[in-house]
């Protein structure tokens, strides 16, 4: 059976009560997931490593409800029990490896009775991570959030839903590509660049051809955990 084809936000909304609750985004990147939070009632707060990360989130703030604060995900600049929702949004895995458990356990560590964590993120499959990969190999970051996920668990915090499900994403062409890849890491230009016959050959033959471009998709996990008590 073919996995449903949704987005990383419906998904949330499904799981996560979000109207009138304090939430943290971690890794909020420019601020598009914290505006939506915020849209919908929520008291949101996005995290990033750096005030540079931040400068266009800053820049789009809209709403008096959303708010930014420099920090890391294994050490949370927030008190015990502050609040309702901790999400990880395509994020855990951009946590250094040997701090994603850390992370998870700050994560819970801020939490209010009844709040909970989503943690949404991207699978070693699909069209748009086959022509990514050729930039930027991500099977073992992708692995290790997977495991400190499971380890979480072990650990105590309980599971309360695992969702898998399709998001998809369409590229004009390989300009966009390129613009999407080295905004996220300039160091990738360079390897980008190198690899350019085998994105361009690549392009053509994954995902489906739209009058816009091609259309990729990539599957998602998505698990909602608790504290154990």
């Amino acid at each position: 059976m073919a996995a449903e084809l949704t987005t990383n936000l419906a998904v949330l909304e499904r799981l996560v009560a979000l109207e009138g609750r304090d939430v943290l985004d971690i890794g909020c990147g420019g601020g598009g997931l914290v505006r939506a939070l915020a849209a919908r009632g929520a008291r949101a707060v996005g995290l990033e490593t750096s005030e540079r990360q931040l400068r266009d989130a800053r820049e789009r703030r809209v709403d008096g409800r959303a708010r930014y604060v420099v920090g890391r995900a294994e050490a949370l600049p927030f008190a015990d029990g502050s609040l309702d929702a901790v999400l990880f949004v395509l994020s855990l895995h951009h946590v250094p490896t040997a701090r994603m458990a850390t992370a998870l356990r700050e994560a819970a560590r801020v939490l209010r009775s009844g709040g909970v964590i989503h943690v949404a993120e991207p699978l070693t499959d699909g069209d748009y991570y086959q022509l990514v990969r050729i930039v930027d190999d991500e099977d073992e970051v992708r692995a290790a959030a997977q495991a400190a996920i499971a380890e979480a668990v072990a650990d105590g915090l309980r599971r309360l839903t695992c969702v898998e499900y399709d998001i998809g994403t369409t590229i004009a062409d390989l300009h966009e590509l390129r613009q999407r890849i080295v905004n996220v890491d300039p160091e990738r230009a360079a390897t980008f660049d190198a690899h350019l016959d085998e994105l361009a050959a690549s392009f053509e033959r994954l995902g489906e051809a739209h009058a816009d471009g091609r259309w990729l998709s990539q599957p998602m996990r998505a698990d909602l955990l608790a504290p154990a008590s």
